[in-house]
């Protein structure tokens, strides 16, 4: 099977989705592990346990994920990060994502987010990044708005790097956002998967 790579830039935007895309009825995000890929033909178990069956495209994408650490995000960077709000009112992320420069604004904003309840996805540019009790606190900007995020230093911190089918090996974890039909059946154009250990986070 011949794997056509697109750019990186549609990559990632399909990866996240425009808030409004994300959160419409007809989208599905996939996470779990690969139980088989058949043809174009992809078996996932879902962390819910389900077995889920996703149509992925004649030309799709498969793109790995390799760890960074906090050190690595510096001020003027683009990234995307989840979070939620602790005690103290404020939000802390769970995991972190540093953009490529070519990706620069895919889905900017602050939107809700369902890796867990009351999760925010946050896509924005790195404006200061302060010491803080076991990590630091990190100010974005994203569309004129401005929001403060605490990132502890124990969290997955990862980029993007180019993949390919054999990636989706049975017991890999993976992140799928598939377009659901009125059928119910899944279809999606790209995949992000596991890769040397490293598991999406998002």
């Amino acid at each position: 099977m011949k794997i056509l790579r697109q750019s990186a830039a549609v990559a990632v935007l399909l990866l996240l989705a425009l808030p409004a895309l994300a959160q419409a009825p007809a989208v599905q995000r996939v996470r779990g592990t690969v139980e088989k890929l058949d043809g174009n033909t992809l078996m996932v178990k879902s962390r819910d346990g389900q077995s889920v069956k996703i149509a992925l495209a004649p030309n799709y994408t498969v793109r790995g994920v390799t760890k960074k650490s906090l050190s690595d995000i510096k001020v003027g960077d683009y990234v995307a990060s989840t979070s939620k709000k602790g005690p103290d009112g404020k939000l802390h992320a769970v995991e972190v994502h540093i953009f490529p420069e070519a990706m620069r604004g895919t889905a900017e904003g602050q939107f809700p987010w369902d890796l867990m309840p009351d999760s925010l996805m946050t896509n924005a540019t790195v404006g200061s990044l302060a010491a803080a009790p076991s990590g630091s606190t990190m100010k974005v900007t994203y569309k004129g708005q401005e929001s403060e995020i605490v990132v502890p230093s124990n969290i997955p911190i990862v980029t993007y790097v180019p993949g390919d089918a054999s990636l989706l090996k049975p017991g890999a974890t993976v992140f799928v956002i598939a377009q659901k039909k009125d059928d119910g059946s899944l279809s999606a154009p790209a995949v992000t998967a596991e890769k040397d250990g490293v598991k999406p986070p998002m």
